[in-house]
């Protein structure tokens, strides 16, 4: 077996189609908890006690959800048509 073998550039190879719905999961869940860590401890750390140390953190958060929730609609939107050829 070579370890290239998911990297090939082929539209119906199902190895490298499986590799990414195995990491589905993953890059849905992994960006979101991030996220919502951030902004959790921009209030706790800086809204609660009125601390405007800790804005970067809010905005890090913002960016990191919007950005993921931006990516993930086309992605879920394309397993489903994926799923559906099936």
């Amino acid at each position: 077996m070579n370890k290239m073998e998911y990297l090939k550039k082929n539209e119906d190879d199902p190895k490298v189609l499986r590799t990414e719905i195995w990491f589905t999961p993953l890059l849905l869940v992994f960006p979101l908890i991030i996220g919502s860590l951030l902004i959790f401890d921009w209030y706790v750390r800086g809204y609660a006690i009125d601390n405007s140390e800790y804005t970067g953190e809010l905005i890090i958060g913002l960016i990191i959800i919007i950005g993921n929730i931006m990516f993930d609609i086309p992605f879920i939107k394309s397993l489903i048509e994926f799923s559906k050829k099936d």
